[in-house]
C-alpha cells in the first residue's frame, strides 16, 4: 500500500475504527491512513465522521481484499449492490462515492480519472418554508426561555443547527450589532446582523442562565446538543398545531425566503447564508410567493367568482 498507510502503523486506532475493521489488519491500516489524511487536510468534524462511516461500509463489502487493489469494476458492482438496499438515497450514495474517491485520490494518490465514478441524479425538491404566522406560533409555543431564544436566533439570522450549538458568548458583538459565526460549514467564518430584539432577549437569557463559554450550554457547561434542539422543534411544532414537515433547518429556509419576499437582494442573502454558489441561494426564488402571488390564475378569468360560491 502507500507510504502513508505504512506510516499509519504508529497511530493508535480509535474505537470507531476497530468497530469498522476489526479482525482485519490490512483494513485497519487503511482506515487509520484514511483518518490521518482527513485530519491533515483539516476536514470538519462532521465530514470526518461521515467519511469514516461511509468508508467503513465500503471496506466491509470487501472483507478479504487489499483496499488499494480493488478495481474500478469491483467498485461499480458494489455501488450497484448498495443501490438496492432499503433506505437508499441519492444523497447517501454521493457521500459514499466521496469517501471512496477520497481514499483512492488522497490516500493512495491515484489519478482522479481512474476512479471517476457515476453519480446518481438527485431529485429536485423544494425546501419547506413556514410563513410568518407559523414562525410566530413556533416561537410562542416555547415556554422555556432557552428554547424560545434558540428559535428566535435560528430565524433572526438563518443559522444552521451546527452554528447554533457552536455559538459562543464572545461571538456576539453588541457594539457593531453583528454575530460572528466561526468556522461554519466549509470551515468558513462569516458575519450576520444582530437583531436588536434578539440582543435584548440574549441579555435576559444571560442573566437567567449564566452560560460560561457557549451561548447555549447543557449539563456541566457542555455544548448544547443538536439532538436537543431537534426535540425542541418537534415539541413546538406539535404544540403550535403545525403539521407541515420541516426540521429546525426549515427555519433557515424561511429566513431566506422571507428576506427575498421583503425585497432583500439575492446576493446579500447568499452572503448571510454562507453559500459558496449563487445557484444554491437561487432555490428560494422558486418558493417565494413574491412573484407568484402577482400572477392571476386563468381560472379566475374564466368564470365569475359567484360561480364558485357553491
Amino acid at each position: 500500500m502507500t507510504a502513508m498507510i505504512q506510516q499509519a502503523t504508529t497511530t493508535p486506532a480509535t474505537k470507531e475504527t476497530m468497530q469498522v475493521v476489526r479482525n482485519n489488519d490490512i483494513h485497519q491500516l487503511a482506515m487509520i491512513a484514511f483518518q490521518n489524511q482527513l485530519r491533515l487536510l483539516n476536514y470538519s468534524p462532521n465530514t470526518f465522521s461521515s467519511y469514516i462511516s461511509w468508508f467503513g461500509i465500503f471496506l466491509r463489502y470487501f472483507p478479504n481484499q487489499r483496499p488499494s487493489k480493488i478495481t474500478k469494476d469491483a467498485i461499480l458492482q458494489f455501488l450497484l449492490q448498495y443501490r438496492n438496499r432499503p433506505g437508499w438515497s441519492a444523497s447517501g450514495q454521493n457521500q459514499l462515492i466521496n469517501s471512496i474517491k477520497f481514499f483512492y485520490e488522497k490516500v493512495c494518490r491515484q489519478p482522479a480519472l481512474v476512479f471517476d465514478l457515476p453519480r446518481p441524479q438527485k431529485p429536485e425538491t423544494l425546501p419547506t418554508v413556514f410563513d410568518e404566522r407559523e414562525i410566530a406560533a413556533l416561537i410562542n409555543a416555547a415556554t422555556n426561555l432557552k428554547h424560545k431564544t434558540i428559535l428566535c436566533l435560528a430565524y433572526a439570522g438563518g443559522l444552521r443547527i451546527s452554528e447554533i450549538v457552536s455559538l459562543k458568548i464572545t461571538d456576539i458583538d453588541s457594539k457593531r450589532m453583528v454575530i460572528n459565526l466561526r468556522q461554519s460549514k466549509g470551515m468558513k467564518d462569516r458575519v450576520i446582523m444582530l437583531s436588536e430584539n434578539l440582543l435584548n432577549m440574549f441579555r435576559t437569557y444571560y442573566k437567567m442562565y449564566r452560560p460560561k463559554i457557549y451561548m447555549f450550554e447543557g449539563q456541566a457547561g457542555r455544548q448544547y446538543s443538536s439532538r436537543s434542539i431537534g426535540l425542541i422543534m418537534q415539541h413546538c411544532k406539535k404544540k403550535a398545531g403545525i403539521t407541515k414537515k420541516g426540521s429546525i433547518h426549515a427555519i433557515r429556509h424561511s429566513f431566506a425566503t422571507h428576506l427575498l419576499e421583503g425585497g432583500t437582494d439575492i446576493l446579500s442573502i447568499k452572503d448571510l447564508l454562507g453559500h459558496n454558489s449563487l445557484r444554491t441561494t437561487m432555490i428560494y426564488t422558486h418558493v417565494s410567493k413574491k412573484h407568484i402571488s402577482k400572477i392571476q390564475s386563468p381560472l379566475d378569468k374564466l368564470l365569475p367568482s359567484e360561480y364558485f360560491n357553491i
